[in-house]
């Protein structure tokens, strides 16, 4: 089987990464038919390129007596990422590029597109390939639904008891505090939006005179 795998610009798509983006809501599926081939799309979200590559494997299984299971994923874990599309032995850039460029183009991140072709003996050419490619996608992570994610950082933030209340009363501005640790100290860990960190830890420094210890975690 001869396959096919895109090169992408890391560094522009690095540099397009924001603090906050986009990713699908849920599983989506679609089907659709392009003279007399037909196309089956699944997209969902994933949190790893571990749990893409399982999904891209598991769709392969499935459709195993498909002439092409033509897949694509951009996945970001902290401030690392990973991206592929793979042709699966269609024309080169033909049918994974267009998927991942309509994941690109929709700013889409943390999602795997697979799509499975069944030829039906007509030819599509390599703008009628791409388009179906493309379409069978669209309605498939349209099906998904897309949802916005703002990334977080988690902090504990160690304080005495003189300054905790002002803390907490400070903290309700940033987030919302997953645990309390009461003990000669007091201890607050929670989640802060990652474009707000550095507004969070400066106005918990001046609040308190530099009498807490914040740690990211």
């Amino acid at each position: 089987m001869n396959f096919r795998f895109g090169k992408i610009d890391k560094k522009h798509v690095e540099d397009r990464i924001l603090k906050s983006y986009k990713t699908l809501k849920c599983c989506g599926k679609a089907q659709k038919e392009f003279k007399n081939s037909l196309f089956i799309c699944y997209a969902r979200p994933v949190e790893s390129e571990g749990e893409a590559k399982a999904f891209i494997k598991m769709i392969k299984e499935l459709h195993k007596d498909a002439n092409h299971n033509v897949s694509a994923y951009f996945v970001k874990e902290g401030n690392s990422f990973a991206l592929k599309y793979e042709d699966d032995g269609e024309p080169a850039g033909s049918s994974g590029k267009p998927i991942f460029k309509l994941l690109e183009s929709k700013e889409i991140r943390n999602a795997v597109v697979v799509v499975a072709r069944y030829f039906g003996g007509i030819k599509l050419g390599l703008g009628g390939l791409s388009r179906a490619y493309r379409d069978t996608a669209l309605s498939a992570i349209e099906e998904a639904g897309i949802a916005e994610v703002s990334e977080q950082v988690r902090f504990r933030v160690r304080m005495g008891y003189a300054e905790s209340q002002k803390v907490r009363n400070l903290i309700g501005k940033y987030g919302i505090i997953r645990e309390e640790i009461y003990s000669d100290t007091v201890e607050f860990i929670l989640p802060v939006k990652t474009e707000l960190e550095d507004d969070f830890v400066k106005k918990i420094k001046d609040l308190t005179k530099n009498k807490v210890e914040i740690e990211r975690l």
